[in-house]
């Protein structure tokens, strides 16, 4: 399958509408090349593991990049995009604002991107390790994830993901449901799986995740244990899970509040995660209007991850 790229020459300051608007539009996957993470202090014992090459970056502003499958809505969706991105310059610097169109094959991608990643010690107990490199478990116990991201990107590696793990480890029991919103490329629905949750439900609304989660989750042996689906956030699903777990944009989060409440048991954990500083106060006091009690706020690299519970 060909694949156009969407690339979107900004500021930072419009990153997250701009992400919302590609999310409204069905593209889950993004790439963020932002000049700053060259200079960027890496003070975590958890993180990327690759090397920056500087000349993927603008010289100014910042370049979000998504993909579009080659098809006879194409032209129709990028239209739709051009406009609502558009309609944002009423509210946000947009420095170039230039939107650029080019194709890329499916494997000539997945190629490109193999170089960077290797394993991944995301906790003291769990490592993700993509397929093509090989990685000999420090003890017994220790959690090998294996992933192949393909088009829905999810590696493990972006700070969000980290913290949505940690959160997991640390609330999950074993016997649990877990219910994983916006599942990507299923990493966090494995990860729940190896950490011994009886049941995971996983839910995205794009069919290239959905596509890539099943085959994660299969490469995993973990079919008999995960269930995957095209769906909408929650809408119309009625499960009693332990924990929630999304991964996901702040805006994207307060839109099914109710429902994760819904689908929750009492003293069920909402572990969110994907919420920049200045989207935290807008998603806490959505869950505590709710009636969710906050139990954790944590951050890594200017991302925040909130603990919610169902009292």
């Amino acid at each position: 399958m060909n694949w156009t790229e969407v690339c979107i020459h900004t500021t930072r300051e419009a990153v997250e509408s701009i992400s919302y608007v590609l999310h409204e539009a069905g593209l889950s996957g993004l790439i963020i090349e932002d000049p700053l993470d060259l200079i960027k202090a890496r003070d975590s014992q958890f993180g990327e593991i690759y090397e920056l090459n500087p000349n993927d970056y603008p010289e100014e502003g910042v370049r979000i990049k998504a993909y579009l499958p080659v098809n006879s809505y194409l032209k129709d969706s990028i239209a739709e995009i051009r406009e609502e991105i558009n309609k944002l310059t009423d509210y946000h610097d947009m420095g170039k604002n230039e939107i650029t169109l080019s194709e890329v094959h499916e494997e000539d991608w997945a190629t490109a991107w193999k170089k960077y990643y290797k394993p991944l010690q995301v906790t003291d107990n769990i490592t993700i390790k993509p397929i093509w490199e090989t990685y000999e478990p420090k003890r017994d116990s220790e959690i090998i994830i294996e992933m192949d991201p393909g088009m829905a990107f999810g590696t493990g590696t972006h700070p969000t993901t980290v913290l949505s793990i940690q959160a997991l480890e640390k609330y999950a029991e074993p016997s649990n449901v877990v219910i994983d919103v916006g599942s990507g490329s299923g990493v966090l629905s494995i990860a729940a799986a190896k950490l011994g949750a009886e049941k995971v439900y996983a839910y995205d609304l794009d069919e290239v995740a959905v596509k890539s989660s099943k085959s994660n989750i299969a490469m995993n042996e973990l079919t008999d244990k995960i269930s995957v689906k095209q769906n909408n956030l929650l809408r119309n699903v009625d499960l009693q899970a332990e924990v929630i777990v999304s991964n996901i944009l702040a805006e994207i989060i307060v839109k099914f509040v109710d429902d994760a409440w819904k689908n929750l048991k009492n003293k069920g954990f909402f572990i969110t995660s994907g919420i920049i500083e200045t989207k935290k106060e807008t998603v806490l006091e959505q869950l505590k209007h709710q009636g969710f009690e906050i139990i954790e706020v944590n951050e890594l690299e200017e991302w925040i991850s909130i603990v919610a519970m169902k009292p």
